[in-house]
């Protein structure tokens, strides 16, 4: 059912926790099936110099979170914002169908967390011009 990239992500979550003094937070959830995700950001000249999550969910929710933190650490926030829920689970070797909206959960959280960090900067301006569509229809919170 999962992949064995999937399965070391969910029993070796890499980048487990909260950055203290963030520069930025994105938090979704899923009604439907109760997942949670809050992903953390440090950021350093436009870079993510570092980022944690927290996850309460299944194991593919734990998965492409640790994963999408990987997959953005060092990148600008313009290439982080391009981070897709597909490429997400491509990037885990796919998931089950109906696991699907876990990758979204994670990519949205990462999206959130670049606007929020935008927003605290005053940088508003910016949102649509790197993060081309943010995800609706969830809750978002930032401290």
């Amino acid at each position: 059912m999962y992949t064995d990239l999937v399965m070391d992500h969910f029993s070796n979550p890499r980048n487990v926790g909260e950055i203290e003094d963030a520069d930025g937070v994105g938090q979704i959830g899923n009604p439907v099936c109760g997942d949670v995700m809050r992903i953390s950001i440090d950021v350093e000249d436009d870079r993510i110099a570092d980022v944690k999550f927290k996850t309460f969910g299944c194991g593919a929710a734990v998965a492409t979170s640790s994963m999408v933190t990987e997959m953005v650490k060092g990148k600008t926030l313009a290439e982080a914002a391009e981070i897709s829920n597909k490429a997400v689970a491509e990037a885990l070797g796919g998931l089950p169908p109906n696991k699907m909206h876990c990758s979204n959960l994670a990519a949205d959280a990462l999206h959130l967390a670049i606007q929020d960090y935008l927003t605290r900067a005053g940088r508003e301006a910016e949102v649509p011009l790197i993060l081309a569509a943010l995800p609706k229809g969830h809750e978002h919170s930032s401290p």
